[in-house]
């Protein structure tokens, strides 16, 4: 009976943990991609530092946007995943090419993705399960 608790109580932990890791990028790129569209001369800025012609960075912005709010979802929350871990290589490949040392904050950013999804669905930590 005590194991069953001690189960139930460490499964919440992990959804907790797993909910407060998945705001993270929720937060940050979502919030910073919609503020970005209202700030079209810091967007216009960086994209010219990044080597990307102004004219794509709405369509860049709406990609990042739509990838975080598929995330958001539990539902599609592993598909999200994916989507952000194919946004944020491509971000990670532009950095790198521009020569910017930043290149790590997308990697980051990939790994808290993948840690709120893995903490808070059951059936993902059964997929990759880690031996004690």
């Amino acid at each position: 009976m005590k194991l069953e608790r001690a189960s139930t109580a460490g499964s919440k932990v992990l959804l907790i943990l797993g909910w407060v890791m998945t705001a993270i990028p929720i937060l940050m790129m979502g919030v910073g991609g919609v503020y970005t569209l209202y700030d079209s001369a810091a967007m216009d800025e960086g994209l010219r530092k990044q080597g990307y012609a102004a004219h794509l960075g709405r369509v860049i912005l709406y990609l990042e946007i739509a990838c975080v709010i598929v995330y958001a979802f539990p539902r599609t929350a592993i598909l999200g995943a994916i989507l952000l871990t194919g946004y944020l290589g491509g971000a990670v490949a532009t950095h790198v090419r521009a020569e910017d040392g930043m290149w790590p904050a997308p990697v980051v950013f990939g790994v808290i993705v993948w840690l709120g999804v893995f903490l808070r669905d059951a059936r993902l930590r059964a997929l990759i399960p880690w031996r004690r």
